[in-house]
């Protein structure tokens, strides 16, 4: 159960917020019940979220897997239970799935995907990147994509951190 109650979403003042997370979204999912206690912060993290998600031009697969192995480093279930369903759709199969914790250990990754995840690995566990780690990273994305695969992955590690603080588990009840 989540350390703090979710929010009611039957504020008045929040209704706007609600209705935008459920257009987009599909429904206020436990993340952004929690947001909601912060109309201000779940206004920002819907907006700098739906920029992750939605339209930077990396691949869904690439952003899906990114999303994956951060939820796997963090032991963060709640991101890994709303994104496991959202990576297959993308194109990862779930034998990927299923090798991504030791993913080095396995040929299931090709080379754009290898270099992703070990600059995952790199930010999430490590902060600062090495230079070998970058440089393997620069050989199949340019600036643009580099900004947008850096972005998702210190995004998404706000989001496990802020999930797992809160203790927010996909069995709560709202």
């Amino acid at each position: 159960m989540a350390r703090i109650p979710y929010a009611d979403l039957n504020r008045p003042e929040i209704q706007p917020i609600v209705e935008q997370i459920t257009a987009e979204r599909g429904s206020v999912i436990h993340l952004y019940q929690m947001l909601l206690q912060s109309p201000a912060v779940a206004q920002g993290w819907l907006d700098y979220l739906t920029a992750i998600r939605q339209k930077t031009s990396i691949s869904g697969a690439l952003r899906e897997l990114i999303i994956m192995r951060v939820a796997i480093l963090n032991r963060a279930p709640y991101e890994a239970d709303q994104h496991a369903p959202i990576a297959l759709q993308e194109g990862i199969t779930q034998a990927q799935l299923d090798a991504l914790e030791d993913w080095q250990d396995s040929d299931l990754f090709n080379a754009q995907e290898q270099a992703v995840l070990a600059y995952t690995d790199a930010m999430t566990l490590q902060v600062q990147v090495p230079d070998a780690v970058f440089d393997a990273l620069r050989q199949h994305f340019n600036q643009q994509e580099t900004v947008e695969i850096t972005a998702t992955i210190g995004a998404y590690n706000m989001v496990s951190r802020f999930l797992e603080a809160l203790q927010i588990h996909s069995d709560d009840e709202r």
